[in-house]
């Protein structure tokens, strides 16, 4: 972000480019840009006329009534943004952060029935303790995409089953599954027995559309078999599809009062299965900033769990 003298040495280096390229590659409009900036929007078009100048590209074009970032403004717009959370690790260190004014967005990457569950208590500690933060809640996807790494999402809950040896854990809690049916379901007139789960229809959440699970390992294990008549890749479709149809299924038992605001009913498996191990995971550029130390205290005291000291990423993945 600036002109170069004739010797290669930058010349006129302006970082508030910088960051108003970050901002306006996240809201992929001037207007959003505007906002979040808390500039005017004719501020931040004269900084976009300076940075399409300064790189030599349109950076952002008009399609239709939005805009679309150009092949140039994608390939670098990751580490814009690593370049822009250095920055501000760096000024921060040298004093305090008042998070009561800081403006920014965060991102997390949390299935969506974690999001459900915690969800409102982070956004009302965000609202009492960071208002200028807002937060941004992003579904896993089918695939596994480096969105730590390239700055897509800022913190990862859930089941980290990363394998990138940079990315930081650290665990929140072990959990288990229950059992999930809609209310005067047949199966739940009796105890419920593995022969009498084994012979019930099944619904299996897996972000990757498998219709192989832990459950059925232990059924095969007992010389039993499931019929799975229904996948999804979302805990929020699953529990339609429970409420309104004769399908059975699970979910974390820390997550069940979810499932139960849908009216459904949960019971407990007839087996054991083993544990879900609960973890967050970011990237070492993050470890210091001091809005994410917030959001990892946030994350760690809304799901009431101890610090742990973060390690490594070596968790042990199960079936997704």
């Amino acid at each position: 972000m600036h002109e170069t003298q004739s010797n290669g040495t930058p010349r006129n280096l302006d970082l508030n480019l910088l960051v108003a390229l970050d901002a306006l590659l996240a809201e992929r409009s001037v207007t959003g840009a505007a906002e979040r900036l808390r500039l005017s929007e004719p501020a931040v078009s004269r900084a976009l006329g300076r940075i399409r100048k300064a790189l030599g590209d349109p950076v952002l074009v008009r399609a239709g009534r939005t805009m679309t970032p150009t092949p140039h403004a994608l390939a670098i717009e990751a580490e814009v943004r690593e370049l822009v959370e250095r920055v501000q690790a760096l000024f921060a260190a040298a004093g305090n952060t008042d998070l009561r004014t800081l403006v920014r967005g965060m991102t997390l990457l949390v299935p969506d029935v974690i999001a459900a569950a915690y969800g409102p208590a982070l956004l009302a500690r965000a609202a009492a303790e960071a208002p200028g933060l807002r937060l941004g809640f992003l579904q896993e996807s089918h695939i596994d995409l480096p969105v730590l790494r390239e700055g897509a999402a800022d913190l990862e809950v859930g089941i980290i089953d990363t394998r990138a040896p940079e990315i930081l854990t650290e665990p929140l809690f072990d959990d288990h599954m229950v059992g999930l049916a809609r209310p005067g379901h047949p199966l739940l007139a009796e105890p419920v027995t593995a022969e009498s789960f084994a012979r019930a229809r099944h619904l299996i959440v897996s972000r990757r559309g498998r219709s192989h699970s832990p459950v059925d390992t232990e059924l095969e294990r007992r010389g039993l078999r499931r019929t799975v008549a229904a996948t999804t890749s979302t805990f929020t479709s699953a529990l339609f599809l429970l409420h309104g149809s004769d399908l059975i299924g699970h979910i974390p038992q820390r997550l069940s009062h979810v499932a139960e605001q849908f009216g459904l009913t949960t019971f407990p498996l007839p087996f054991d299965l083993p544990a879900l191990p609960f973890a967050m995971a970011w990237h070492p550029r993050q470890d210091a900033d001091p809005a994410h130390i917030w959001l990892r205290d946030t994350v760690r005291f809304v799901m009431r769990e101890p610090s742990p000291r973060p390690v490594s990423a070596t968790a042990t993945p199960t079936a997704r």
